[in-house]
């Protein structure tokens, strides 16, 4: 008698009947918000920033160091940014990395693959039910973040207008806009995150490397920054719209870097979720130990990305004016010239003197770096600037002194060096008592796409 041995069932394939992906989509929406994990992360994504907000815009010290910290006590609007800032850095790569670097290697560790193919009966309705119900949690931390944050500066600072990064005011309802567009701005690298973390979870299966993957990403993304790169690589990178938001502060607005900084964060979310979802379909679900292949995710997980990489630099560095590290000797001084007679008109309202404009001023600014032992271009704090102006009925020329540290990534800080009673104080006397001096210190950003010339 001859017995016959049955092969495996294959699993069920979408020619079948399947779970309509809504349903699939709420199954699998349930799981998540069900994870005590990503309760706490809700909670904390709508309650912390309220608390730092809050806490912080009452202090006496605040946190200057970073982008818009100076202002918290002048605009509720400021604290949003902050967090924002600190959101780009930390945050969203952690909740990114919690909810899509795992939504995939949860069945490995559980063994429920099989379970879930007879219920849903289709690979592809589950892959999409699981990114969508991921990307729903991250867009929801994603607006905790930025209402909780920007209405708890509202309620404690108020709502007044913001300076911006080259020191001109945006009214309430403009800065509110704008606030709002930035948080939108940054959705973008959130996405790229997201679907590095839909790849890793599909390939590496159980490994806490594809867990930890996009926090991984975005750390080596934020190291690239802080190095002196050349504009096409750091616009290619897909983090980059974490602080290309700063240029919507502008007047004009450096909306250069930060459009191509969303595209290339999207075209890495297409082709990362592209390449999980392709991973995805060909994985053999009969076999319970097989929950990826580490030479699978070199050759279908990195070469691709870092093909599209290469790519976009060659496409950044044809189809822009990016040259260099972007950031020249003319393009600083312009900032701050601008910045500084923004200002200095900020200043003559807190000491009640005559009104005078832009034009006016007629401001202008001379760097050098580095003493003129170095080449006058390029990051560094050796920057050293005289930033002159004019009176109306006034021969004498006004001139300021200032210090500038200059980042990479174009932002930079300058430390005012006198005289006192301009800049070389962080207070000033107003006829309502001492007041923040503005010109102090002032932030700004280079503009590094903009085309390089003297002056």
């Amino acid at each position: 008698m001859t017995a016959t041995i049955a092969a495996p069932a294959a699993p069920p394939t979408a020619a079948g009947y399947g779970v309509p992906v809504r349903r699939a989509y709420r199954f699998e929406l349930v799981k998540l918000l069900s994870q005590w994990r990503v309760r706490l992360l809700i909670l904390a994504a709508w309650v912390a920033p309220a608390v730092f907000v809050g806490v912080v815009s009452q202090q006496d010290s605040l946190p200057s160091d970073t982008v818009f910290g100076r202002w918290m006590h002048a605009t509720g609007w400021a604290g949003s940014l902050v967090v924002l800032g600190f959101a780009g850095t930390w945050a969203l790569p952690l909740l990114t990395s919690v909810v899509a670097g795992d939504v995939f290697a949860a069945e490995d560790r559980l063994g429920t693959w099989r379970h879930l193919l007879v219920a849903i009966r289709s690979p592809r309705r589950i892959f999409l039910a699981k990114a969508l119900a991921s990307l729903t949690v991250i867009l929801l931390l994603v607006a905790g973040l930025a209402c909780a944050s920007a209405a708890a500066g509202i309620v404690v600072v108020g709502n007044r207008p913001l300076v911006g990064l080259d020191g001109h005011l945006l009214a309430s309802a403009n800065a509110a806009g704008t606030v709002l567009l930035a948080w939108i701005c940054v959705l973008a690298p959130t996405l790229a995150l997201a679907a590095i973390g839909l790849l890793g979870s599909v390939t590496l299966g159980r490994s806490p490397m594809g867990l930890l993957l996009p926090a991984v990403v975005a750390l080596a993304m934020q190291v690239a920054q802080m190095l002196p790169l050349p504009v096409a690589v750091r616009l290619a990178l897909p983090g980059y719209a974490f602080i290309g938001w700063r240029g919507l502060f502008t007047s004009p607005a450096q909306l250069g870097p930060l459009l191509v900084g969303v595209v290339v964060s999207l075209l890495w979310a297409v082709v990362a979720t592209g390449l999980a979802y392709w991973l995805f379909l060909r994985r053999d679900f009969t076999n319970a130990t097989d929950d990826g292949s580490g030479r699978r995710a070199v050759t279908v997980g990195v070469v691709p990305l870092a093909a599209l990489l290469a790519i976009t630099v060659g496409v950044i560095a044809v189809a822009t004016p990016a040259t260099s590290s972007g950031i020249e000797q003319g393009k600083l001084q312009r900032s701050l010239a601008t910045g500084f007679a923004h200002l200095y008109r900020v200043q003559t309202q807190q000491l009640h003197r005559p009104a005078v404009t832009e034009a006016q001023l007629q401001t202008s600014a001379t760097c050098d770096k580095g003493g003129g032992l170095e080449e006058n271009s390029g990051p560094g704090n050796g920057w050293r600037c005289v930033v002159s102006w004019h009176l109306p009925g006034v021969d004498a020329v006004g001139q300021a002194i200032y210090q500038i540290d200059v980042t990479p990534d174009g932002r930079y800080v300058a430390d005012g060096d006198g005289p006192q009673e301009v800049n070389g104080y962080f207070l000033v006397r107003t006829p309502t008592g001492d007041a923040p001096n503005p010109l102090w210190q002032l932030d700004g950003a280079v503009d590094l796409l903009a085309t390089p010339r003297k002056g």
